[in-house]
């Protein structure tokens, strides 16, 4: 069903957001100049999107167990493979900015919530090989056919927590001395995120990238959204319309930027 407030924020998101020439922060302008916008193909990229035809055409039917906030295309319980990799994955292009964002930041761990059929979080191993990744997942099937994807591509440092992330999460957090990188993409709720997003406070550093996906999902994510960007430790913050990524860069004013993507 077509979404008319969906599109009318995509819409205005594209009539207001920059490119590169339109921004002036030398941080924000080289990130977006040499990562965002750095669409040249790299090798890595291949091998994961086989995997990815793989399970596009994977007819085999797993239940789902969801414990966010559902999907917009198919709430049945049953679900073909193909299906959930059809209208759940990342689209490769923004996977792939995912992967050069890890790559430019060198993380020594990162954390994704929502694992979904694996093929983000090989993304993410690809891109910092000597990284811990703790990825997870609600939903005990779909992560099963992810660790399957896991062993294809011979991944390693791939720590996958299946269960809620209230009960699974913070023990993670607890025992890393800093977040390094966290991808939060899972139960697109406005309470659910901001207590992910407070949980992960008291461990970042002025290296952290914290990325949120689908910041206009709904009215309770938008709302979300402008509550991170104004917290007093955010520094700085690019909406790219499918996601926002969160800084703490020390000595900076709280900015905000809208870019193309």
């Amino acid at each position: 069903m077509f979404n008319f407030r969906f599109a009318k924020d995509y819409l205005w998101h594209r009539f207001k957001a920059k490119n590169r020439h339109g921004v002036h922060s030398p941080f924000v302008y080289r990130l977006v100049d040499e990562v965002i916008y750095g669409f040249e193909d790299k090798k890595v990229y291949t091998g994961v999107e086989n995997l990815r035809k793989q399970l596009l055409i994977d007819e085999r039917v797993i239940t789902i167990t969801d414990l966010g906030a559902g999907s917009l295309i198919n709430n049945n319980r049953k679900k073909k493979i193909s299906d959930i990799a059809h209208n759940a994955l990342k689209p490769p292009k923004l996977a792939q900015l995912l992967y050069r964002l890890a790559a430019d930041l060198h993380p020594g761990n990162m954390i994704e919530l929502g694992t979904c059929l694996g093929i983000t979080t090989l993304y993410l191993q690809k891109a910092a090989p000597d990284a811990k990744v703790y990825t997870f997942e609600g939903c005990p099937e779909t992560a099963a056919i992810a660790r399957e994807t896991f062993q294809k591509a011979g991944a390693n440092n791939i720590e996958l927590i299946t269960g809620n992330f209230d009960n699974t999460l913070p023990a993670v957090i607890s025992k890393l001395n800093q977040l390094d990188f966290v991808f939060v993409d899972g139960n697109h709720q406005k309470e659910a995120t901001l207590k992910y997003f407070e949980w992960c406070l008291p461990k970042v550093h002025e290296n952290t990238l914290l990325i949120f996906d689908d910041i206009y999902w709904s009215d309770g994510m938008k709302e979300a959204w402008e509550k991170v960007k104004t917290h007093p430790k955010v520094t700085v913050t690019i909406d790219l319309f499918w996601i926002g990524l969160v800084f703490f860069k020390p000595g900076q004013a709280n900015e905000g930027f809208l870019i193309k993507y």
